[in-house]
């Protein structure tokens, strides 16, 4: 009886112990959580709107990418003989890449072309018999049959061949080299990859609302970011039929490359607009943007409190926006310290 006490006692006290410490672990955990002073006015930096004239070229952000591109692979399995071109190759249409072992199946032609040398003498020679009556017809025709069959094992045998040597299917750059000699090729393995850059794609996205300015087969003028001296005309072949999920739509250029294939894929590039709307806009930095491309918002100061104002886009020059409705000429608009910023925050200027 005693003992049992004893536990009993001895279980209390160390669920007694664990609550307490339980406890003066939570006290310490929340004291040294740092608690944001909502009510504490946060420094930021802030511009007054001006209406002024939009004197920069509008101009759109795109990447130039490649006309035709294609993973090369073998149609047949063999082993792999010779690899005829290395990364960097420049190749011609119908050039060979790859040569894939046939010794088997040339000596596999060589038994078809002996068959076929057979059956032609065995047909003509029942034919000879078959015109005096010596055999029956049907045998003559059995002949003729196996020498078709023959024959057209004899072409299976040759395509076959032909496939073992793989050539460009277009004049390009070699991209990438998948394989090397005595590798094992099978269909469906890549071995190469081979680019046209001779002729490039270029595409943009575009708001809705702008969409009207690009015209099919208009040309427009495009330029490399890393060469902008080099203009280079494109002509306009897709625009987008659907908007993706910055509610932009693709516009697709045709662009020609430089005789000495400067511009490669991958590289960013810009088409231009002439801006001729000169009238007083009110235009703000694309950095003070907050929101997404479909709901803009920007931070407006009144009152000493960042109020979240909605607006409307209706164009980009550069790194800013020109803004259609929203806001007004005098608004004073966050343009720095965004870090902790809510609707409704209190907020003091930086000078």
């Amino acid at each position: 009886m005693k003992k049992t006490i004893i536990y009993i006692v001895v279980a209390v006290a160390l669920i007694a112990i664990v609550v307490i410490r339980l406890k003066s672990n939570k006290e310490t955990t929340v004291n040294r959580v740092y608690h944001y002073n909502k009510e504490q006015a946060i420094h930021v930096q802030a511009i007054t709107l001006k209406l002024e004239s939009s004197k920069n070229d509008i101009s759109y952000t795109g990447t130039f990418e490649p006309n035709k591109e294609t993973r090369i692979s073998a149609d047949i399995q063999g082993k792999i003989n010779s690899v005829f071109v290395d990364a960097g190759s420049m190749v011609r249409k119908g050039q060979a890449l790859v040569q894939l072992d046939n010794s088997l199946l040339k000596l596999q032609l060589q038994s078809a072309d002996i068959q076929v040398e057979g059956l032609e003498a065995d047909v003509k020679r029942y034919t000879v018999l078959a015109n005096s009556d010596a055999i029956q017809g049907v045998q003559r025709e059995k002949a003729d049959l196996g020498l078709k069959s023959a024959k057209v094992q004899r072409a299976t045998l040759m395509e076959q061949i032909s496939k073992t040597t793989i050539t460009a299917p277009f004049s390009g750059i070699v991209t990438a080299k998948l394989t090397e000699e005595w590798a094992f090729a099978a269909p469906g393995i890549p071995l190469l990859q081979i680019t046209d850059i001779s002729i490039l794609k270029f595409t943009v996205n575009v708001p809705e609302n702008e969409l009207n300015l690009f015209q099919i087969n208009e040309t427009y003028s495009l330029s490399a970011d890393v060469y902008p001296e080099i203009l280079l005309p494109g002509k306009v072949i897709l625009t987008g039929s659907k908007a993706n999920m910055g509610n932009s739509f693709p516009v697709q250029f045709s662009v020609t490359n430089t005789t000495d294939l400067k511009i490669k894929s991958g590289m960013f590039g810009k088409v231009k607009m002439k801006n001729t709307d000169n009238e007083p806009q009110i235009i703000i930095p694309a950095s003070v943007i907050v929101g997404t491309n479909i709901k803009p918002q920007v931070y407006l100061v009144k009152n000493g409190k960042a109020i979240l104002q909605s607006i409307t886009i209706s164009g980009r020059a550069q790194d800013k926006v020109i803004v259609a409705s929203g806001l007004i000429e005098g608004d004073v608009v966050v343009a720095n310290g965004f870090v902790n910023l809510f609707d409704g925050a209190n907020v003091s200027l930086k000078n």
